[in-house]
């Protein structure tokens, strides 16, 4: 089984193609870029080179993993207009892997609990609470937008380290470390696995595969979990224009 996955729901533009094995998953390639360029400008250049280095027949994939969401609403726009593009162009099913799933499972295998975090301005993050039994991803707390005070109450219900990452991390790990989080054990996941990876959406994407979680590729659709910064701005204009 030959999965493609594509993640550009944050700062992170990510394309990986993963083979699923008897023995797990392997990863083929990864392409992975966090600098100052739009998903726009990189995402399909990046796959073009990646199926060009281990000559990739397109044909080949079984399904296209999409970070679905939350993130970035332009990020995440790109990214799934790739894939719907893809999927529709080869006849191939989407694998729709929510944004914070695929982010914890940079830390598959940890005994820690895992809680990404990603930043949604105005105090607030998009989050999940994880753990791993094994291989496989547990839920404990479902993908939501919630105030960083808030996440740390539901935090302190968990008697075990806390491991972070993600974008929010250099935002909020002060006061995560000073105040909220204060004499818990808590850790943050190093530079190579605390932001979006292409090859833990294709990864964690060949797991859902196998369970039937696949979709038509005209029917996928983002998880923004709230209005755009744009919408808010345009309801906030109309309010005030009524007074």
């Amino acid at each position: 089984m030959r999965i493609l996955g594509l993640d550009s729901s944050g700062l992170v533009a990510s394309v990986a193609v993963v083979e699923a094995e008897t023995a797990g998953e392997a990863i083929i390639a990864e392409y992975t870029v966090n600098y100052k360029k739009t998903h726009s400008q990189t995402l399909l250049p990046m796959l073009d080179e990646v199926a060009k280095m281990i000559e990739l027949d397109l044909n080949t994939l079984d399904a296209i993993a999409v970070a679905g969401g939350p993130g970035s609403f332009t990020g995440l726009r790109i990214g799934s207009a790739t894939a719907k593009g893809l999927g529709l162009a080869l006849k191939k099913p989407l694998i729709h892997v929510p944004t914070l799933e695929g982010l914890a499972y940079n830390m598959c295998g940890t005994d820690k609990i895992v809680c990404p975090i990603m930043d949604a301005r105005r105090g607030q993050v998009y989050t999940g609470i994880y753990e791993f039994d094994g291989k496989d991803l547990v839920i404990l707390e479902d993908q939501t937008a919630v105030g960083i005070e808030e996440l740390g109450q539901r935090l302190h219900e968990y008697d075990r380290e806390i491991i972070f990452l993600g974008d929010g991390v250099p935002v909020f790990a002060s006061v995560l470390k000073e105040r909220i989080m204060a004499g818990r054990r808590i850790a943050f996941a190093p530079a190579h696995m605390n932001r979006q990876r292409a090859a833990s959406v294709a990864a964690l994407g060949s797991r859902y595969y196998r369970e039937g979680r696949i979709e038509p590729a005209a029917e996928h659709r983002p998880d923004y979990l709230r209005v755009s910064q744009a919408e808010r701005e345009r309801k906030e204009k109309l309010g005030h224009d009524k007074i």
